[in-house]
């Protein structure tokens, strides 16, 4: 069976990688922004100016990354009967039974384990807003820019 606390780790050691990257690609661009190499040859050279809005642009990201390890490591993965965050659950739709990861961030991850692959879906999205509070047997749709799509709850673990 799939692991919730497995899930989450794997969860949480890809924002680390993706924070652990940004700050190894940002930390050079800073300092190039400090520098005198991006001193203005005229009133039409921007390259400084570009520059720091691009760093501070990566800043703000890894402050967003930062939030969401504290976010996900937060979640409580306490078994419950109902849909909620930190619920894994089966559902179907289309005739195709997936697993999806309720988190508060970092939806739309893919995370191969033990053959399966398991999305993760915000609860602030439509997948997930409304799938919260269901029990086995429920169903909902789900309205997608092709069609409207029904999904029923198989299991919830």
């Amino acid at each position: 069976m799939l692991e919730k606390k497995i899930i989450l780790k794997k969860l949480i050691e890809k924002l680390n990688d993706e924070l652990a990257e940004m700050e190894k690609v940002t930390r050079p661009m800073k300092d190039l922004v400090k520098s005198d190499a991006l001193k203005s040859e005229g009133k039409y050279d921007t390259r400084a100016i570009e520059a720091s809005y691009l760093v501070g642009a990566q800043l703000k990201r890894m402050e967003e990354i930062k939030t969401d390890i504290q976010m996900l490591e937060e979640i409580d993965l306490t078994p419950a009967d109902k849909i909620q965050m930190g619920s894994l659950a089966q559902l179907t739709t289309n005739g195709i039974d997936r697993f999806y990861f309720f988190t508060s961030a970092s939806g739309g991850t893919m995370i191969a384990l033990e053959g399966n692959t398991v999305l993760t879906i915000s609860v602030f999205s439509p997948l997930g807003h409304n799938a919260l509070g269901l029990l086995v047997g429920e169903s909902f749709d789900v309205e997608t820019p092709k069609e409207m799509r029904n999904y029923l709850v198989k299991a919830i673990y």
